[in-house]
């Protein structure tokens, strides 16, 4: 039998399916607007950009971004044509390929990043205190948490390429 959502219940899910979808429709034309990049490039870059020695192989870069190893594939390859992003053998394993920060692809994203984080200020927290934003940042956590241990294949798996 079904349990239906309550009244609470619904207006948070409703909630978070519509601002989700409105902020990140928003901050995807500012980034390709203002900087020629979708969001999912900005999210590659960033990903690089934090891991160590700006490079990660490429099935925990899909890991992390939530993409099929062919949707990273497809990303990547555009990068690589923009010189964003190398593709380079990894010096462990040769069978295993590494996606690598170019010194381009690190400017570009120096330039998006103050713009892209005001947006997100303009877009999403400027409309929240403090309290509600960390109770978000909270729940948000609960739910990734609870999720990560439910379901191994959102995690990386660290194999493949």
């Amino acid at each position: 039998m079904t349990t239906w959502l309550s009244d609470d219940e619904m207006a948070a899910w409703r909630g978070m399916v519509e601002v989700h979808a409105s902020v990140l429709a928003e901050l995807e034309a500012d980034l390709l607007a203002d900087h020629g990049l979708s969001s999912g490039d900005y999210g590659v870059l960033v990903a690089l950009s934090e891991a160590p020695d700006e490079r990660l192989r490429m099935c925990d870069l899909a890991s992390r971004l939530h993409l099929s190893p062919s949707g990273l594939t497809r990303r990547i390859d555009g990068m690589v044509k923009a010189g964003l992003v190398a593709r380079t053998p990894s010096p462990d394993d040769r069978r295993v390929m590494l996606a690598e920060l170019t010194a381009e692809g690190r400017q570009r994203l120096e330039r998006a990043a103050p713009d892209h984080v005001a947006g997100v200020r303009r877009t999403f927290l400027d409309h929240l205190d403090a309290s509600q934003i960390r109770n978000l940042g909270e729940a948000f956590a609960a739910v990734a948490e609870e999720r990560s241990a439910t379901a191994p294949e959102l995690r990386a798996t660290g194999s493949g390429n």
